[in-house]
């Protein structure tokens, strides 16, 4: 028995997740690939994720109901980097684009560059604090949802 097989066994005994990574059907060369790992697409994760804890925050103290929180320096800073988060799903969206795929991501990607500011908006438009409510609930839906359709696992094209 030669020495890689030996140790092929031997790692398989020792650890069940060897064994069932061995019985999986190889990838096919095919298969799509993930883009959550490239550094524009890990930025925009970690920004949306960022942006939403803040959305989040500002939705159970009902800080966005006080005077003058639209004027204020924390949310003018929150809007110029949703702002800048949408010119990097845009960019995103080129970037698939470039690259010639025909996959949802890419679509979904220029829809959220699009929609950011719109919900930005409507939070800022909402007339009483219940329609505010769902205003900053929308916001963090698509900012969570930013956050999953870079991080969720490709699939195959239909």
């Amino acid at each position: 028995m030669s020495c890689g097989a030996a140790l092929a066994i031997a790692l398989m005994v020792s650890n069940p997740a060897v064994a069932e990574a061995a019985a999986l059907p190889p990838v096919a060369a095919d298969a799509p690939i993930s883009v959550a790992s490239e550094p524009l697409f890990a930025d925009i994760v970690m920004r949306s994720g960022a942006l939403k804890a803040i959305v989040d925050a500002w939705a159970a103290s009902r800080a966005a109901d006080q005077t003058g929180f639209f004027a204020g320096a924390d949310y003018q800073d929150f809007k110029r980097r949703t702002e800048a988060l949408a010119e990097s799903d845009m960019q995103g969206h080129l970037i698939l684009k470039e690259r010639g795929t025909d996959n949802d991501l890419k679509c979904i990607l220029r829809g959220i560059s699009e929609d950011l500011p719109k919900k930005v908006a409507a939070v800022e438009a909402a007339p009483n604090a219940s329609q505010r409510a769902v205003a900053l609930s929308e916001l963090a839906y698509l900012l969570n949802d930013n956050v999953e359709v870079i991080t969720s696992p490709p699939q195959p094209e239909v």
